[in-house]
């Protein structure tokens, strides 16, 4: 028991770090404008807020929204209590709440994949993105299905569904905002303040995907909560310290990704019923972080010989 808790721990800590890993690039990126009081003054109230308040409070939140039945302080009880009426109407709750954070989680890849600038670690990457217009007719068809096959088994899956989409939308509506907003917040005339605030709403909505993916992991919200809160703590490190190097590993991103994607079906597939050992999310996270380190690493291995070689004289 203890070695699977350990397990599942591990695959949220490693989830969480790489889902993030953009929030903490544009984070450096805009801390570097900053004087020092103030990046001071963001990390550690950016741990706070981000760690104890975002990661800690939404888990409950999700789960109340997906159990309006039961009070907030009921759903608090829950998570550290062995109630067995508290815990069946959670149970019932957990079809809703796979389809839904799949559903949002397999948007998240989708757009990705479709419209999203990448380095490409694969010939298919480039094909897809050059028509990345399919997205918007495959995302409406995959709605349709989804819906069509949830209302078969329970309407409120359906709803669930929806608002996975829905979710998706407006958080991606953040995101782009956000892309469009960096080179803003790089001006050093602008106000540190604004830019701490900002960056604060930034750090909720990249923040929503890896809490959302935590349910993959496992429903027991204290180990989402030791697992998202370690890998926020080792995002802000990366934040202060280590970004340069993690952004020398150009397909981590991708890695990111297809991991996203894939917890996404799995949750999908799980909410209509068929059951995947617990150790199959932290597997396929270990296992697709494995691969696109690896292809990162050829890639900045090929760069040091190249740069290594004698430039030939005129």
């Amino acid at each position: 028991m203890i070695l699977d808790y350990i397990i599942i721990v591990f695959g949220l800590c490693l989830f969480e770090i790489i889902s993030s890993i953009d929030n903490a690039v544009v984070n450096a990126h805009v801390l570097s404008t900053m004087p020092e009081r103030y990046r001071k003054i963001f990390l550690l109230w950016g741990i706070i807020f981000a760690v104890f308040v975002v990661r800690g409070v939404l888990p409950f939140l999700i789960v109340w929204i997906a159990n309006t039945d039961l009070s907030i302080p009921d759903v608090f009880t829950a998570a550290f209590s062995g109630d067995e009426q508290v815990k069946e109407s959670l149970d019932k709750s957990k079809p809703y709440l796979l389809l839904g954070g799949g559903t949002y989680l397999f948007f998240v890849f989708l757009s990705w994949l479709f419209l999203e600038e990448k380095k490409y670690a694969f010939l298919a990457e480039a094909f897809i993105h050059k028509r990345g217009v399919w997205f918007y007719a495959i995302s409406s068809v995959l709605t349709t299905v989804l819906v069509y096959f949830a209302v078969e088994t329970d309407p409120l899956l359906a709803l669930a569904a929806t608002i996975g989409v829905s979710a998706f939308f407006i958080t991606d509506g953040f995101k782009k905002n956000a892309e469009e907003k960096e080179k803003q917040l790089m001006d050093p005339g602008m106000s540190a303040w604004s830019k701490i605030a900002y960056l604060e709403v930034l750090d909720i909505s990249f923040s929503i995907d890896g809490v959302i993916g935590a349910f993959a992991f496992t429903m027991f919200i204290p180990l989402i909560l030791i697992g998202n809160g370690i890998g926020a703590f080792v995002v802000r490190e990366i934040t202060v310290r280590g970004v340069n190097t993690i952004t020398k590993f150009a397909y981590l991103k991708n890695g990111a990704m297809y991991s996203i994607g894939m917890l996404g079906a799995l949750m999908i597939i799980e909410s209509f019923g068929n059951e995947f050992p617990f150790w199959i999310a932290p597997l396929n996270t270990f296992a697709l972080l494995g691969v696109f380190t690896f292809l990162s690493y050829k890639e900045i291995k090929a760069a040091r010989k190249l740069e290594a070689q004698p430039k030939s004289s005129d």
